[in-house]
């Protein structure tokens, strides 16, 4: 699909095709933003990409964040629509499944975690940058309560939240014109939330949906850059 410059405010979302990438998407959608959506899963994402169609323009590219190419392809569609508003680095890996404690943790599952929880942010983050500092733009980069808590099992992927988070506040720092948030959403009912918890029932966990108002009085408040948990823009919201 060729993309049509945009006369609306655009957000490239990645890890879009389930999950709180899919809520967010149908979030900004409702409001009339058109989208870059981004996900492995082909099938999955023109899915997705097929039921926001009908509300907004949308171009789903397929691929994996990690690679240089794909994400060459993610800032050369925002390009052609001419403008980003808004960037949601919401693509994670969890690692294995069962979660491993860090003496026995797989080495390479954990660089893997690294890559595409830290370096892929950061280097999507620097494709699309010009565009984002001409619009004054908006980072969300999708943390966890991980990131400050020491939960057994948790001290890969925690760790890699915990160098978002702070590579978030960097970039706010050195690019004052931008709002760069680090948000962690909560417990939500998710296929990696289940596979940190095989076999067990999270039916008791939220919806993504719930917290799409909270990211969205987010972006309508846009207070100082930070981080922030859902729950403080949704008292509803149980993080």
């Amino acid at each position: 699909m060729t993309p049509e410059p945009a006369n609306r405010p655009v957000a490239l979302i990645t890890g879009a095709s389930a999950g709180l990438g899919l809520a967010l998407a149908h979030g900004l959608a409702d409001r009339g933003w058109a989208l870059v959506i981004d996900a492995r899963g082909a099938d999955a994402l023109k899915e997705a990409a097929d039921a926001l169609a009908d509300r907004t323009d949308v171009v789903p590219l397929a691929g994996d964040i990690t690679d240089p190419e794909h994400r060459a392809d993610l800032a050369d569609a925002l390009i052609e629509l001419g403008r980003v508003d808004l960037l949601i680095n919401n693509a994670s890996y969890l690692g294995p499944s069962p979660l491993q404690k860090l003496a026995d943790a797989d080495l390479d599952e954990l660089r893997r975690v690294h890559e595409v929880n830290v370096v892929a942010p950061i280097a999507l983050t620097q494709a699309v940058l010009p565009q984002l500092a001409a619009s004054a733009g908006v980072v969300i980069n999708i943390s966890s309560d991980a990131a400050v808590e020491a939960y057994e099992g948790w001290g890969g992927y925690g760790a890699t939240k915990a160098a978002l988070d702070h590579a978030s506040r960097v970039l706010a720092e050195e690019h004052p014109a931008l709002a760069v948030y680090a948000v962690d959403p909560g417990d939500l009912r998710t296929a990696m939330h289940q596979a940190a918890f095989p076999g067990e029932d999270i039916s008791d966990r939220p919806e993504p949906a719930t917290v799409v108002p909270a990211f969205l009085r987010l972006l309508d408040q846009r207070p100082a850059s930070g981080r922030y948990r859902a729950a403080e823009f949704a008292p509803a919201v149980t993080s």
